[in-house]
C-alpha cells in the first residue's frame, strides 16, 4: 500500500486508541485520583510497549536506535510531556473545566504554527482550511453553555499546556524515523514517573490497589498503542497533518461513551461531527493528492535548403494525482510537435 495511506491508517488508529481513554478513565476516576491515574496510564504505556520492544530489539538495526544527536529532542519530549499536564492542572484549578476543554483545542493550532515557523514544515492552504474546520468542530463539541467560557489566569495556564504539547509533538516528529518502540518506552516511563511525582507532591494519591492493573492495561492500549501509531504516522505525514487527523479522537471518544456509558447522541455532536468530516476530508485530500508541474524539453533537427536546423521546444504540465509515489508517463503527438518546429523555423 502507498505509504501515505498507511500513515493515515496509523493516524486514525492513534485517535481511536486514545479515544478509549475518555470513557474508561471516567470509570476508573471513581477509584483513582486524576494525576495519579495519568501517571499509571503513562507507565502502562511504557511497560507494555517496552515488553514488545524486548521481542523486537534483536531484529532492530542499530541505525534506528536513538543516538546522541537525538538527545535534545528526546529530553524536550520528556520534559514537555511532564510540564504540560502540570500547567493543565493549574488551569483547571484557577479556571473552569469548560475553559480547559475549549482552550485544549488550541493544541492542533499550536502544533501547526510551531511546525511552520520553527521546524519549517510545509503547511498548505488546504491543511489550513482543514485545521479551521476541525478547530470549529472541536469548539462546538466541548462548548457547554453561554457562560462556559471566561478568559482568566487559568486560561493562560491551559494555553501554556497546549503550546507545550504542540512543541512536544514537533520534538517527537524530529525523532520519528528512529525506533518507535524505544521512543514510546522512554516517553511512557519518564512521563509516568513525572506524573506520579507531581501527584505525590500535591498529595493526590488516592487509589484502590485492585484497580491499578486495569489502569496499566488501559495505559498500554489508550496511551501506548496510540503514541506508537501516532509516531509512525508522523514519520510520513509530519506533525501538522498527524495532529489534524488525531483531532477526531474526541468524536470517537463520544461514540465510545454512547456505547459503553449509554450516553445520548446530541444535536451538538451531530453538527460538530459534520463539520469535522469536512475538515478531515480536506486533510485527506491534501495528503493523497499531489499537484506538481513537469517541464518537458523536445529537440528537433531537420534539413532545409541543405542547412541543418535544431529547434528546442519547452512546455510544462500541471498534474494532480492520488498517491505521491504513483508512476506516470506523458504522451505527446510527435507530428504536432514537428509541425510546431517547422512553423517556428518559417
Amino acid at each position: 500500500m502507498n505509504k501515505n495511506v498507511i500513515a493515515i491508517i496509523y493516524a486514525i488508529a492513534a485517535a481511536a486508541f486514545y479515544a478509549l481513554n475518555v470513557p474508561c478513565s471516567k470509570m476508573l476516576l471513581t477509584q483513582i485520583s486524576p494525576i495519579f491515574l495519568a501517571g499509571l496510564l503513562y507507565i502502562g504505556a511504557g511497560l507494555g510497549i517496552g515488553m514488545l520492544y524486548l521481542l523486537h530489539f534483536k531484529h532492530e538495526p542499530q541505525s534506528e536506535r536513538l543516538g546522541k544527536k537525538d538527545l535534545p529532542y528526546t529530553l524536550g519530549m520528556i520534559l514537555l510531556d511532564i510540564i504540560a499536564p502540570i500547567l493543565l492542572m493549574f488551569g483547571v484549578k484557577y479556571g473552569t473545566s469548560g475553559n480547559a476543554s475549549l482552550l485544549g483545542n488550541f493544541e492542533i493550532v499550536a502544533t501547526t504554527l510551531i511546525a511552520l515557523f520553527i521546524f519549517k514544515e510545509k503547511v498548505s492552504l488546504r491543511l489550513w482550511f482543514a485545521i479551521l474546520f476541525i478547530t470549529i468542530s472541536s469548539f462546538i463539541l466541548s462548548f457547554e453553555n453561554d457562560e462556559g467560557f471566561k478568559f482568566s489566569v487559568g486560561s493562560i495556564f491551559v494555553l501554556g499546556a497546549t503550546i507545550c504539547w504542540g512543541l512536544e509533538n514537533n520534538c517527537t516528529r524530529k525523532i520519528s524515523d528512529k525506533s518507535t518502540y524505544q521512543i514510546v518506552t522512554i516517553k511512557g516511563l519518564c512521563s509516568g514517573i513525572g506524573s506520579i511525582i507531581v501527584s505525590i507532591a500535591t498529595n493526590e494519591t488516592n487509589v484502590v490497589a485492585k484497580y491499578i492493573p486495569l489502569a496499566l492495561l488501559l495505559g498500554f492500549i489508550a496511551y501506548g498503542l496510540s503514541i506508537f501509531t501516532y509516531i509512525r504516522a508522523q514519520k510520513y505525514l509530519g506533525a501538522a497533518k498527524t495532529s489534524a487527523f488525531y483531532a477526531i479522537a474526541p468524536f470517537i471518544g463520544v461514540l465510545f461513551s454512547i456505547v459503553l456509558l449509554n450516553e445520548e447522541i446530541t444535536t451538538q455532536y451531530i453538527v460538530a461531527l459534520l463539520i469535522m468530516i469536512v475538515g478531515t476530508a480536506f486533510v485527506i485530500y491534501d495528503t493523497l493528492i499531489r499537484e506538481h508541474s513537469h517541464l518537458h524539453k523536445h529537440i528537433f533537427t531537420h534539413t532545409h535548403n541543405g542547412i541543418s536546423h535544431t529547434h528546442t521546444i519547452e512546455h510544462s504540465h500541471l498534474h494532480s494525482h492520488i498517491f505521491s509515489d504513483t508512476k506516470h508517463g506523458h504522451h505527446h503527438n510527435v507530428k504536432d510537435l514537428e509541425k510546431l518546429a517547422n512553423d517556428l523555423h518559417a
